[in-house]
């Protein structure tokens, strides 16, 4: 009988090393807010995913400015400037052994009011980094990941701010996941409040046609920034992006599907349901040029 058993996770509030928070470099354990903090009963929290290569935040002052526009909103303001942010950041890669980390800078109200009103709630900004390598090796990936397609769509924009990197907007997209899994699946792909190929829980998606590359409008979900990298990355190359309205009928037709986002890099996909793709040539390419562009090669 084997006697192997699966490595320990250890929790997040069990972890060491240091966050930044409010303004200081504090002990990760003492890293702490009170149970009834308005973000966390009202969702009234924006975040960013970051990755930093070789010590270095990848589009660190993109992600920056994005965190600053989720706050915008979500109605409240970032007690610190942009360029704070980013020299915290810079500090708290350094202060958890630079290299490749996962950066999450996180913007909440606090406890002040506990109410759906909150004007006079604090703005506590916490940053914090942790080794999280990527989630496959390149042989690995290019044999493509399975989806499942979730049952809640990505909202209407006149009923959410969808533009927003939101807390209260991925409660879905946690509900979504868990039933791929569940399934035997990776992720899985979200249509949107119309019934059109909108994107994954944490990711965008991609198809490839002749030669051409197709995405959904990000009209009504985060125009990611590792999305708009790998566009440009793709142009660069002289191919053909479209971002059109895709129906999910129209999955059949595609040659290769890959998804993007900064956890996720370049990933290809080989099944969504009941449809199938063969990773090739083009999710092969732009996956090496993500690499290269994001450890500066």
């Amino acid at each position: 009988m084997s006697t192997a058993t699966t490595p320990a996770i250890i929790p997040f509030d069990k972890r060491d090393g240091f966050i930044w928070m409010n303004g200081e470099i504090v002990a990760w354990g003492d890293a702490r807010v009170h149970v009834l903090t308005h973000g966390l009963h009202y969702g009234s929290s924006v975040f960013e995913g970051e990755r930093a290569y070789n010590g270095k935040v990848y589009h660190s002052r993109w992600h920056t400015e994005r965190l600053f526009e989720s706050a915008r909103i979500m109605d409240f303001e970032i007690p610190h400037t942009l360029d704070e942010i980013e020299a915290a950041k810079a500090e708290v890669v350094a202060k958890n052994g630079g290299g490749d980390l996962y950066v999450r800078p996180v913007a909440f109200r606090g406890s002040e009011m506990m109410a759906v009103s909150a004007q006079n709630n604090r703005i506590h900004v916490a940053i914090a980094a942790w080794t999280w390598p990527s989630m496959f090796d390149p042989e690995t990936k290019m044999k493509g990941i399975r989806l499942d397609i979730a049952e809640y769509r990505r909202p209407d924009p006149m009923c959410a701010p969808v533009h927003a990197k939101a807390a209260g907007l991925y409660m879905i997209c946690t509900i979504s996941k868990h039933k791929a899994e569940k399934k035997g699946y990776s992720d899985a792909m979200m249509l949107d409040w119309q019934g059109r190929v909108a994107e994954c829980t944490g990711a965008n998606i991609f198809f490839t046609k002749d030669g051409s590359i197709h995405t959904p409008t990000a009209d009504c979900f985060l125009n990611g920034i590792t999305r708009q990298t790998v566009i440009a990355l793709a142009k660069k190359r002289g191919m053909d992006v479209i971002e059109r309205r895709i129906m999910p009928e129209e999955l059949a037709g595609f040659n290769e599907c890959f998804i993007t986002g900064s956890a996720a890099e370049v990933t290809p996909v080989s099944e969504i349901g009941p449809y199938t793709f063969k990773p090739g040539n083009i999710s092969r390419t732009l996956m090496e040029d993500y690499a290269a562009d994001a450890r500066g090669g």
